[in-house]
């Protein structure tokens, strides 16, 4: 009896940026200067040396919005997401329309889960900035989230619409799109994403997922190896990778990537089932 192939761990109905694995493309931290990534966490960004020469800033000039910002959102990347809230507060009270301290705190509000207050700051950063694309992604994702499809796709598409280059824009309305049965459209826009910024890893792997299900494997290898080529240690690219190798014959190579998968994420069934299967002993 020929085994069922395995699924590969899909992306599309879910959190896909969430808040573990890599960058958001689906929202992004700003500063007063430009965009900084986001919800990520990145331990050195929030160490007491960085938090000290912040707060040194702030103490040397406690009038000034911008300080307060970039300190929240190095509060927010380190994962200390109740004095980043405090920073981003700080900074609106000193400068009620500093519109990239309102996406950022509609980023932190989504990453503590409390969506409806996201989905106000962020729309409060539009109706001070009604050109600012990355708040339109920002609430794309609180939507997206919140199952409202529609709502989702039509703030991904106002902020391709203002700013035609935004990768991440196209990359999570490729998520909706694959969500909703439109392989078409989702190929589209993932390939979009990576013609706009090639070094994201994300919409790499969403399309090796859909050239998966396609049926072509060769594709979706050199899909996961252009994710990994990005960032070496986004576990869910390896796993996907090993299927992936695992369905072409080569289990050698398809062991070793699933257990470099589980290195980086040990909760992963899709990578325990993997390594379970190229381990078994063959039955006689």
């Amino acid at each position: 009896m020929t085994p069922t192939a395995p699924r590969l761990r899909r992306t599309a109905a879910g959190w896909v940026l969430a808040l573990g694995i890599g960058l958001a493309l689906g929202g992004c931290m700003e500063t007063a200067t430009g965009p900084m990534p986001g919800p990520s966490i990145d331990s050195g960004a929030g160490s007491q040396a960085n938090i000290s020469s912040l707060s040194e800033v702030i103490r040397a000039n406690p009038r000034d919005a911008s300080a307060y910002n970039i300190r929240g959102t190095a509060f927010a990347r380190g994962g200390d997401q109740r004095s980043a809230l405090a920073d981003f507060e700080a900074a609106l009270k000193l400068d009620p329309n500093f519109h990239q301290a309102w996406a950022n705190k509609g980023l932190v509000l989504r990453q503590a889960g409390r969506l409806d207050l996201s989905i106000a700051a962020y729309t409060r950063a539009i109706e001070i900035a009604p050109t600012y694309a990355s708040a339109y992604v920002g609430r794309g994702n609180v939507f997206r989230q919140l199952g409202q499809l529609d709502r989702a796709t039509a703030d991904f598409s106002e902020a391709i619409r203002l700013d035609p280059t935004n990768a991440a824009a196209h990359h999570d309305r490729g998520l909706v799109r694959q969500g909703q049965g439109d392989k078409v459209g989702a190929m589209a826009d993932y390939s979009a994403a990576i013609e706009r910024d090639a070094s994201a890893a994300e919409p790499f792997n969403a399309r090796g997922l859909l050239k998966a299900s396609a049926g072509d494997l060769r594709g979706a290898l050199d899909d996961f190896n252009g994710a990994l080529n990005n960032d070496i240690n986004y576990a869910e690219a390896w796993i996907n990778r090993g299927i992936v190798e695992e369905q072409l014959g080569d289990r050698k190579d398809a062991l070793a990537s699933c257990q470099r998968g589980l290195s980086g994420d040990a909760s992963s069934q899709l990578g325990r089932d993997c390594v379970r299967r190229l381990t078994a002993t063959p039955r006689s």
